[in-house]
């Protein structure tokens, strides 16, 4: 019974009465979430809210089902064009974005270093300036984050980081709808990093927290994630009442874990200290051992290229390997948050538990 001052209420009167009332109180509507990004840029996740972050999952399940499962068409970015700078290689980020904008209607436009002038004949401000005047958003994969931080500021557009030397956050939105498909929910699943402190990892760091997730990070001594992610993880723990644990042992880093990740040791424009790097990772190869530690419903996750130092063939195609789920999801997240940002589409789908 519900006591409300004087009257009392049955639960079995109130779902008779209003079953839809109730549905829309446990699964919401974008409204009750109150999430509006149109028009925003995406450069860490760090920016977004944990209901944001919620919404743009949500965003991309919707999209999944509607489109993949339903069949349906949906060209919600007809008209639209979507500049995409490259200076780095990309298989997944390139491919999702490429093929996501065209699915939804809309037209990309893949730039590399050697297509325009940018860095050569032209400076990042009047490059941003001037895609602003004829694209709808701007993708970019750049070395050196600042770069965004300078775009962002410059264009009247939307920029979105397609990876940089300090976050990915598209690989991390893309690994939590992997999970959420898989366990049905992300809070209270605890993430084991065991690999290097990079972009990869910051990306979680940043983020984990603000949806219930406890995250334990092995990495080796001199490897450690930057100092300033760490502290903003730390402070996003406190806040949203979740452990968060540094370590050097792997094992110590997958104990009791649900989810196991790590990624490359050597991040493209490290090939230079592959030696110094292979030794220092010795030990933090995920095999079968490590999962001994980890949780029973344990998975895997790895953002792609893989190689076998970092993770074992035992693991990698293991039942328990979400890779591949993973890697199509970059297409289905990254269409989510050109969606989002670009227009005031909302979902159509009952929102998932999170």
């Amino acid at each position: 019974m519900l006591f409300n001052g004087r009257n009392f209420i049955s639960i079995a009167k109130l779902a008779g009465a209003s079953k839809q009332l109730l549905r829309q109180f446990w699964y919401g509507t974008p409204a009750q979430m109150n999430v509006h990004l149109k028009g925003r840029d995406l450069l860490t996740l760090q920016n977004y809210t944990a209901d944001e972050l919620k919404y743009l999952l949500w965003m991309a399940s919707d999209l999944k089902q509607r489109i993949k499962h339903k069949g349906e068409y949906l060209p919600l970015m007809q008209g639209k064009s979507l500049a995409m700078i490259f200076e780095k290689r990309s298989t997944r980020t390139r491919l999702s974005a490429e093929t996501g904008f065209a699915l939804l209607g809309g037209h990309p436009s893949f730039l590399t270093t050697q297509d325009i002038h940018l860095g050569t004949n032209e400076s990042l401000t009047d490059t941003a300036r001037v895609l602003s005047s004829m694209t709808n958003a701007i993708l970019a994969r750049v070395y050196n984050h600042n770069d965004l931080d300078l775009m962002a500021k410059e264009a009247t557009i939307p920029i979105i980081n397609g990876l940089s030397d300090l976050y990915h956050p598209l690989q991390i939105l893309a690994d939590y709808l992997t999970l959420q498909e898989h366990y049905g929910g992300l809070k209270g699943l605890t993430m084991a990093w065991i690999g290097d402190g990079n972009n990869v990892l910051h990306s979680f760091m940043a983020s984990a927290a603000k949806l219930g997730m406890h995250l334990r990070i092995a990495t080796p001594r001199g490897f450690e994630p930057d100092l300033r992610v760490t502290k903003i993880t730390e402070q996003n723990s406190k806040e949203y009442g979740t452990k968060f644990l540094l370590t050097t042992d792997p094992l110590e880093a997958a104990d009791s874990a649900n989810v196991l990740v790590t990624d490359t040791w050597i991040s493209m424009g490290q090939e230079e200290e592959k030696k110094e790097r292979l030794k220092a990772f010795q030990g933090y190869q995920i095999t079968m051992q490590t999962a001994k530690s980890a949780a029973s419903n344990w998975t895997f996750l790895h953002c792609l290229p893989r190689k076998p130092e970092e993770v074992d063939d035992e693991v990698f195609y293991s039942p328990q390997s979400l890779v591949f789920q993973e890697a199509e999801n970059r297409k289905w997240t990254i269409m989510a948050v050109m969606v989002s940002l670009l227009t005031d589409y909302s979902p159509q789908l009952q929102k998932p538990t999170f």
